[in-house]
């Protein structure tokens, strides 16, 4: 669940300022990567754990609300529900703490119970909000049935060349890519020498997401860079998410790795433009229409 004050600027360290408005969301990067996927029309497994709470009921309801297949959600009573608090300051910038709670029980045997979702699966998403051993026989599980893995690696954690030789898209964002390969990502050079290392440990495919700059592609045979969708940013809280749950969308529709990731360019730039996670995920007929609006010469993008 998110907890979300909105203010005029984030506090510095031991400074206390007040906030605007607060709202409580369903959130968490799984989850939100699921509701995105299935709010864009895609049949949508989570495969989750959840504390035995009012959050994590709540995190249920509005899955079934927006139609993401809990069948592999598993409550428990040994742990709360994972809680993220979130300052959000004027320009959409945030600052995020994340309490996993439920989230650290996820195992391997949870996910080997979704083995037959998963090997039917368009495509595999994973996060790092959950243990990296769950991960790690996620990834491998899809692999092992021909199923594109996508990594976002969040919260960011360096990374075994066994796990990113099975990645077929990894989506790190600037300070991701940093901890992942020690170079310092602030502009397009830069993200470059992040991606051709990431390339070199393994990974098939980057796509490394740069905010309001755009985001690089890399996938060894092409680097290109593509400027973000100009948009009135109000809470960038989950635009990663957007970014990370349309472009395993497009990947799982049969889309090449580049339409799927200009795609997903739109979706993450219409999801800055409300407030909160889950509920600034857009429907495909709102990303539809953003995008000819954008392309047509009717807009200049903004909404």
């Amino acid at each position: 669940m998110d907890l979300v004050v909105k203010a005029p600027r984030i506090p510095a360290a031991g400074e206390t300022i007040l906030g605007e408005h607060f709202i409580m969301t369903p959130g968490g990067k799984g989850a939100n990567q699921a509701v995105a996927a299935a709010k864009l029309g895609a049949e949508v497994y989570l495969v989750a754990k959840l504390g035995d709470d009012v959050f994590g009921q709540e995190s249920l309801n509005n899955f079934k609300k927006v139609g993401v297949n809990t069948e592999y959600v598993v409550q428990t009573s040994e742990a709360p529900s994972g809680v993220a608090l979130i300052t959000v300051d004027q320009g959409g910038n945030n600052v995020i703490v994340v309490a996993p709670g439920a989230n650290q029980q996820l195992s391997p045997e949870d996910v080997e119970a979704a083995r037959p979702a998963i090997a039917s699966a368009g495509a595999l998403v994973a996060q790092l909000e959950v243990p990296l051993e769950t991960v790690e026989f996620a990834a491998h599980l899809a692999h092992d049935c021909n199923v594109p893995v996508i990594l976002d690696p969040a919260p960011a954690q360096e990374l075994g060349s066994e796990l990113l030789g099975v990645i077929d898209v990894l989506t790190p964002n600037e300070t991701e890519a940093r901890i992942l390969t020690g170079t310092e990502v602030t502009d397009e050079d830069s993200a470059r020498t992040a991606c051709e290392s990431l390339l070199e440990r393994g990974v098939k495919a980057v796509v490394l997401t740069m905010g309001a700059k755009g985001f690089l592609l890399a996938d060894g045979g092409r680097m290109e860079f593509v400027r973000a969708v100009e948009a009135d940013a109000v809470d960038a809280t989950a635009a990663g998410d957007a970014f990370a749950g349309s472009l395993a969308v497009g990947l799982a529709r049969r889309q090449g790795l580049f339409d799927a990731a200009v795609f997903a360019n739109y979706v993450a730039a219409l999801s800055v433009t409300k407030m909160g996670a889950q509920s600034s995920m857009p429907s495909r007929q709102a990303v539809a229409a953003f995008v000819r609006l954008c392309t047509q010469g009717e807009s200049d993008g903004k909404v």
